[in-house]
């Protein structure tokens, strides 16, 4: 009963002193609920009673049940507000959720090809005519450039310049030029003379990369086109169209380029996000050490 009126006035807080939506105020409410549950049944304790170690197994609890790390730290979150509030009531001293963090599990590496993977990707496209020139000129421009799916898509006719082999990108509000190696511009010349006019529904499109019904491409095409290409070219690894944007960083990465280029022709705001290259360089490496190695 006593929790109950606890929970009552947390619940009055929320909705009145921080102005949380009902959506928020419920999800507090259903965590510390949660925890005077486990409290009543492991300890019999009211929530006022708690302490530090009863926090811990608690977690430990929602752990041992399968939670996610997020479920996890979100009910923290509940509790760490609860036990403020009650501290201002003048109700409990110490707040028992403080300095209680849930242990993240460590970022997944991107998945990357190997120089071969990439070769057999790229030679899949046909450019016998408009959909396959165009389609290998998409793909050699993200493994030559690295730049997002999203960026390929809103690229304008205007922003490759083949004489000077250089693709002009506009993401996330920043310009940059990034360098296209040789088999990319004639992939891209290819099809911009010979096929992009037959594809395009009005003379005034501007859009670089159109689909069958002459309009710009579409993130969803694209990613229909490349699983269609990883099966066709046998590839058991699960591509996406972010694949070949990883593969163009790590393959600069293991032949020596240095971080700060590729965090610029990335469009990285952080050379964080880069540095996990390095990282998958790194296991690379590694795994090749203990499969050949006779004594690894």
């Amino acid at each position: 009963m006593l929790n109950s009126g606890y929970l009552d006035d947390f619940q009055e807080y929320l909705l009145t002193g921080r102005k949380c939506s009902q959506n928020t105020v419920s999800s507090y409410l259903s965590d510390v609920h949660l925890f005077a549950v486990f409290l009543e049944v492991s300890s019999q304790l009211s929530l006022a009673s708690a302490n530090h170690e009863h926090v811990l197994d608690y977690v430990d609890s929602l752990r041992k049940n399968g939670k996610s790390a997020a479920t996890m730290s979100r009910a923290l979150a509940s509790l760490k507000c609860f036990y403020s509030h009650l501290i201002s009531l003048g109700q409990v001293r110490e707040n028992p959720a403080l300095d209680i963090a849930v242990e993240k599990k460590e970022k997944k590496l991107p998945q990357i090809l190997n120089g071969k993977e990439v070769d057999l990707l790229l030679d899949q496209p046909q450019a016998f005519d408009a959909k396959g020139a165009r389609d290998k000129a998409m793909l050699e421009v993200l493994y030559a450039t690295g730049i997002r799916v999203s960026e390929m898509i809103s690229l304008e006719v205007e922003d490759v310049n083949l004489a000077a082999g250089l693709l002009r990108c506009q993401g996330k509000g920043k310009e940059r030029f990034i360098p296209l190696y040789p088999a990319a511009v004639r992939a891209i010349a290819d099809y911009l003379e010979g096929y992009r006019s037959e594809l395009i529904a009005d003379p005034t499109e501007t859009a670089l990369f159109v689909n069958m019904n002459g309009i710009r491409m579409s993130r969803q095409g694209f990613w229909k086109l490349i699983k269609y290409y990883q099966n066709k070219a046998g590839i058991t690894k699960d591509i996406t169209p972010h694949t070949l944007r990883h593969s163009f960083a790590a393959h600069l990465v293991e032949n020596g380029a240095d971080l700060h280029s590729i965090q610029e022709m990335l469009g990285h705001a952080d050379i964080s996000s880069t540095q996990v290259y390095a990282q998958v360089v790194k296991k690379q490496l590694k795994d090749v050490y203990n499969k050949a190695h006779p004594r690894a």
